[in-house]
């Protein structure tokens, strides 16, 4: 009997297969540089696809009751400029207050930078390298702080002329996309498939952070405003917005009130908004919200952290609100879209049953 050569071994593939993986491997690293290279531009498409993915049932739901194409296309565009304009004008305003505000803690800076400067010539530490470190600390730390934990989306506003054509193009397509899509399953059902699983994943994702994320900010702006830490509003608000972020949202929008509690009332208060925060945002975000998202969208909460990881690494700030969506189309594209690659969902997802796209 002929033996098979030893070269070709792997499904009729004439290369052996640790050659495909590291091909593989190589393509990734390619892929991701690319993407890497391009993120000013992918980030605000990729923001428009989701808002337009998450509010595409309006349109489709007005051209059942008879609507016409237009008026459903209007509608949709408004309602998704009316609140991308919202959430931008709220954190306009809210950041200008803050940078208003900042100059009023002059004296509370230079007497938490002594203090600490104090302490850790105490303990032995050179005292010049000490000023040298905290020389940068003054009151646009604070404002500094919220600007970069915002920067994706403040960023936005540098380049809202290109997302809101990408916005107003998408809007218009997603009026007749249904039909598109019936047509092209007929070609490409598995492809249709994962597309509209990634779709549906993405306004289960979005709903319940969106109820998360409101209960969250009521509940710290309340807190604060019993505290008297200035601007609740404001660390409401990002409570919400950091809300999307997975798994170390809250901690993100626990800094700047907790510095801001620092300078009101020194270490007791700083203490009580910490303490406040663990106890409602992460029991909220970090114990139940995770569990529910997993199941909602498909996805472990160890594939959700990576997911956090890797797609800030891509994209910036912008890419720590859109890991999830972002990693759900990736799944789609890449795991779901062929049978053979279909088991990876069953290890990456939060029950381990989920193996391809819904039907």
């Amino acid at each position: 009997m002929s033996r098979p050569s030893g070269g070709v071994s792997n499904g009729g593939s004439a290369l052996p297969r640790g050659v495909i993986v590291l091909l593989g491997l190589a393509s990734v690293v390619v892929s991701v540089a690319g993407l890497r290279s391009v993120s000013d531009i992918l980030g605000p498409v990729v923001l428009a696809l989701m808002l337009t993915v998450t509010a595409s049932p309006l349109s489709t739901w007005l051209r059942g009751r008879g609507a016409p194409a237009w008026a459903a296309a209007a509608a949709l565009i408004a309602t998704v400029y009316l609140v991308l304009s919202a959430l931008s004008v709220a954190l306009v305003l809210s950041v200008t207050r803050l940078v208003d505000l900042m100059p009023q803690y002059q004296s509370q800076f230079a007497e938490l930078r002594g203090a600490a400067i104090r302490s850790l010539e105490a303990m032995g530490v050179d005292g010049q390298r000490v000023q040298d470190l905290t020389g940068q600390i003054g009151p646009g730390g604070v404002a500094e702080l919220v600007l970069t934990t915002l920067g994706g989306v403040l960023g936005l506003l540098s380049n809202g002329v290109f997302l809101l054509a990408v916005l107003l193009f998408l809007c218009l397509d997603a009026v007749h996309f249904p039909v598109r899509l019936a047509t092209a399953a007929t070609q490409r059902p598995e492809v249709i498939g994962a597309l509209r699983s990634f779709a549906q994943g993405t306004r289960r994702y979005l709903l319940v952070s969106t109820i998360f994320g409101l209960i969250v900010a009521v509940i710290d702006t309340l807190v604060l405003w019993a505290l008297d830490i200035p601007l609740p509003l404001l660390w409401g608000l990002l409570s919400f917005i950091t809300n999307y972020i997975p798994n170390i949202g809250f901690v993100v929008g626990l800094v700047p009130p907790a510095l801001l509690a620092l300078l009101e009332g020194g270490p007791p208060r700083m203490a009580a908004v910490i303490g406040l925060y663990c106890v409602v945002n992460f029991v909220i975000q970090s114990v139940i919200q995770p569990k529910i998202v997993g199941d909602a969208v498909g996805l472990s909460a160890t594939t959700s952290f990576l997911s956090l990881i890797f797609w800030s690494w891509v994209l910036g700030p912008l890419g720590a609100l859109l890991a999830i969506p972002l990693s759900l189309l990736a799944k789609g594209l890449l795991v779901d879209i062929d049978p053979a690659t279909r088991w990876i969902g069953a290890l990456i997802s939060a029950d381990g049953a989920r193996g391809g796209p819904s039907r």
